[in-house]
């Protein structure tokens, strides 16, 4: 009898653990494994981006990311698109080129933001949570809104800044 409930709580903590370690995966996966729509060989992602579980829709054109770049959760970088004139089954017929998004440099892309193409995010740029971006954005200047729209630009790095980041 003592045996049947050492079993039985011993298996009721291993059901535990296990199942606490599934959980544990799929919100990491939830959390901080993009995924894309199309052919992952259009997607260019640099070694050091931190996109966490950005939706990437390749079907219309390249995603470039470069170095440095964050994305806040949930951001969505689409380049396909459709013809809204069209009805019916035309409307499912969209382009496979031409769409291409480059989101530069040290850009931050906050949460549930939005990119469509084609468009170029500029260097060190900063896309605010909730925007819609359907232009380019210059380097080193803040967007929000929808459509996004330049709320202002950023301090030029002068050499005595980057230099004080070196000694930090």
């Amino acid at each position: 009898m003592i045996k049947k409930i050492i079993s039985r709580v011993i298996g009721r903590l291993l059901t535990a653990r296990i199942n606490a370690a599934v959980h544990a995966e799929v919100e990491h996966s939830l959390l901080y494994r993009h995924r894309v729509f199309g052919s992952s060989e259009r997607l260019i992602l640099a070694p050091s981006a931190i996109v966490h579980n950005a939706l990437f829709n390749t079907l219309s054109g390249l995603v470039i990311i470069e170095e440095g770049v964050c994305f806040g959760h949930s951001v969505s970088v689409l380049t396909g698109t459709h013809n809204a004139d069209a009805t019916g089954r035309e409307r499912e017929d969209f382009p496979t080129l031409g769409c291409d998004i480059v989101i530069k440099r040290g850009v931050w892309i906050a949460s549930n933001a939005t990119i469509l193409g084609p468009c170029i995010i500029g260097e060190d740029a900063v896309v605010a949570a909730c925007s819609l971006v359907r232009n380019d954005v210059p380097p080193r200047t803040i967007v929000a809104g929808v459509p996004a729209k330049i709320i202002r630009k950023l301090a030029q790095e002068t050499d005595d800044a980057k230099s004080l980041e070196l000694h930090i």
